[in-house]
């Protein structure tokens, strides 16, 4: 990889992307018909966490015991990045000891940070900023469903966050056009929408979601609130009633659209329980696939 750290999509080339994509593809393959896939027999990946997760610490320690590796997880009361320890510091010790670090904060510049300081690789597992991990494991997903990426077209409907930002510095450049559809406000960060508009697919930001669904292949949503937003989550819900992923918005996207979704989910607020369990949602596919997108991320760069 020409990249030594996974902090932003923004960093990568479409080739880059796609090297990924094809590795997770191949691990993915090894591992569902039981070869052994040691590449990091004996590597330590340190985890670092100012937000938990459940699929983020699962799906991280299982990609590297797969991988013939190990995993430690470190609490925020067990590094408190910039507070009792400086994050350069922290990058620099880390590095003596690990092969890679995978960071999931609230402040992107902490990932940046990490990055500047590490002699290893730096992995972003989520950020306030951007969430790269859950777009390659959700590109992933589309590739499987649909056979293709070039020429489709994904619908997010919702807030404009971090895994919005994500899908915008990806789905372009892989030939994907993009609709975002939030509330007045609520729109994804001006820079990254210009940046997408670069590749040539259609970009574009509306306030209406049945516009962002008309031919959509892919729906998309995320929880209106994020972790460490309580306090701005029920004033949300008053502006984003008429973003919410129901089965009568799903009609007004192409027959076979498939609906995804990052998980948790706060069911009957931004997406309806029958439509993530139905037979067009993949958010069980999505989040499987974020074990074996991490671990082609792990393969490729801490070898």
């Amino acid at each position: 990889m020409k990249s030594k750290h996974f902090v932003s999509l923004g960093d990568l080339s479409r080739d880059d992307i796609w090297t990924f994509l094809d590795t997770a593809k191949q691990l993915k393959l090894e591992h569902k018909t039981g070869h052994s896939q040691h590449l990091l027999k004996d590597k330590t990946l340190a985890m670092i966490f100012q937000k938990p997760s459940l699929r983020t610490r699962v799906s991280f320690e299982v990609g590297m015991t797969h991988l013939g590796g190990h995993a430690i997880y470190l609490t925020p009361s067990d590094i408190q990045l910039g507070k009792r320890e400086t994050t350069e510091d922290i990058a620099k010790v880390l590095s003596r000891y690990c092969d890679g670090i995978m960071a999931r904060v609230f402040g992107h510049e902490i990932l940046e940070e990490l990055a500047k300081h590490s002699d290893v690789p730096v992995i972003n597992g989520l950020s306030d900023r951007e969430h790269p991990c859950q777009i390659l494991g959700d590109l992933l997903t589309v590739w499987e469903k649909k056979q293709r990426i070039e020429g489709l077209k994904l619908a997010w409907i919702g807030d404009g966050n971090n895994v919005c930002h994500s899908w915008l510095q990806a789905a372009p450049k892989l030939g994907m056009s993009v609709s975002v559809a939030c509330p007045k406000g609520f729109e994804p960060d001006d820079k990254i929408v210009e940046y997408a508009e670069k590749f040539g697919p259609k970009v574009e930001v509306v306030h209406n979601a049945e516009e962002a669904v008309s031919k959509a292949n892919v729906l998309y949503t995320d929880v209106w609130a994020s972790m460490g937003q309580e306090e701005v989550a029920e004033q949300k819900k008053g502006s984003f009633k008429g973003f919410r992923i129901t089965k009568e918005l799903l009609k007004q996207a192409n027959p076979d659209a498939i609906v995804m979704h990052c998980l948790p989910a706060h069911y009957d607020e931004e997406i309806a329980y029958e439509v993530a369990h139905g037979p067009q949602g993949v958010i069980f596919d999505e989040a499987e696939n974020r074990l074996h997108a991490q671990k082609a991320i792990m393969a490729l760069l801490m070898q």
